[in-house]
């Protein structure tokens, strides 16, 4: 069994009157892909800033390794590096310059030779000298991943990656994804696309309703929620009443593959 990384215990997190997290638990595994899977506005976002140190939640607890986000934020953002919705990168700039700006941001020694490397690492040796700006969005997803990982942080989080992308660009992405955890590198990615989490994760939580309602390996959810869909259709065949619909999104979607 691999050791975690990250433990969330009930997480709760309200905007004004509006209960957004309503205790939020699950673990993330050293050196895996983990994916939280949910629809528009079920607090995807509002987790991972909470993770991330950017977002205070009103109860519940954050550890990575010994660290507390509470107790230790600045060694928490030592140790992690966030990629958001939208590429954030001066398109003004090279794709060799933003990483060497991201470098000397980090006050790391020698930004020229750790660009150099990630340049390399992620196969941008003919586009690196060329600015920003002219990049397919493919192309500006895997410069601005790989400007998240200067200095080497253990864990990085990515907010829905794929968000705007075309078809050849999306799996341009998941490609870089996949070789992020050949480093040992602990990646943690937000989605609403169910395929994505089938593509890439280890681990897969469901967020529905502000809540995990189920946690496992895609095989894992296949059986647990055919199972629940069986347990619903018998307490439906004595009400008459059961749709399929009644189930959220993904759990019909699971349920019929």
């Amino acid at each position: 069994m691999k050791k975690s990384i990250i433990k969330v215990r009930e997480i709760k997190k309200s905007y004004k009157d509006i209960e957004v997290l309503k205790g939020v638990d699950f673990e993330v595994e050293q050196g895996g892909i983990f994916a939280l899977l949910g629809s528009n506005g079920t607090g995807k976002t509002s987790m991972i800033k909470v993770m991330a140190t950017l977002l205070k939640a009103d109860a519940g607890s954050v550890v990575f390794h010994t660290l507390d986000i509470e107790k230790n934020p600045g060694g928490v953002k030592a140790s992690i590096s966030l990629t958001g919705q939208f590429a954030a990168i001066d398109e003004i700039l090279t794709g060799r310059e933003n990483l060497q700006m991201i470098a000397k941001l980090r006050h790391i020694k020698n930004p020229n030779a750790v660009a150099d490397e990630l340049i390399k690492r992620f196969g941008m040796l003919e586009a690196a000298d060329r600015r920003v700006g002219t990049y397919s969005g493919g192309m500006k997803r895997r410069i601005d991943i790989a400007m998240s990982l200067v200095g080497n942080p253990k864990i990085i989080f990515l907010d829905e990656p794929t968000t705007g992308l075309d078809p050849e660009a999306r799996l341009e992405v998941w490609k870089i994804v996949k070789e992020l955890t050949a480093s040992g590198t602990t990646v943690f990615l937000t989605t609403q696309y169910l395929e994505e989490a089938e593509q890439l994760a280890d681990k897969i939580a469901i967020l529905n309703g502000g809540k995990i309602i189920g946690l496992d390996t895609l095989e894992g959810l296949k059986k647990y929620f055919h199972l629940q869909k069986l347990n619903m259709l018998k307490t439906a065949y004595i009400r008459r009443n059961y749709h399929l619909s009644v189930l959220p999104l993904y759990q019909q979607r699971l349920c019929l593959q």
